[in-house]
């Protein structure tokens, strides 16, 4: 996933949400290494700061954590891994069914849509 970052929410959160997207999608596997602040940084094209903005977040969540003299790593709970994933997909879904909802659907309709669409 490339790194389209906007001007409407601050930079260093849209960076956490990509990150937690890539371990989520499986890019970095659960105890893997992440790459440098400064590569990211590089490759996000934003400061090294708000990079290390983003990672210090995503230690705080306990997604990674740091080894002083390796880098950091992703962390190896699965668990934590698969409850983020589910906790994703219910926003997601949630977002879809209201706004589905809004214009007139049922839960029926909606049913049969996700059915048709999954096909």
């Amino acid at each position: 996933m490339s790194w389209e970052l906007t001007s409407d929410r601050p930079i260093y959160i849209q960076l956490v949400e990509h990150i937690k997207f890539d371990i989520m999608s499986g890019k970095y596997k659960p105890g893997g290494k992440i790459e440098s602040v400064r590569e990211l940084a590089i490759e996000a094209s934003v400061n090294p700061n708000t990079m290390q903005k983003a990672m210090s977040v995503l230690e705080q969540s306990g997604l990674i954590h740091s080894n002083r003299t390796s880098g950091r790593f992703i962390t190896d709970d699965t668990d934590m891994i698969a409850a983020l994933k589910s906790s994703i997909a219910d926003t997601y879904c949630a977002d879809f069914i209201s706004k589905i909802k809004q214009i007139g659907y049922d839960n029926n309709e909606i049913k049969d849509i996700l059915e048709n669409y999954l096909e």
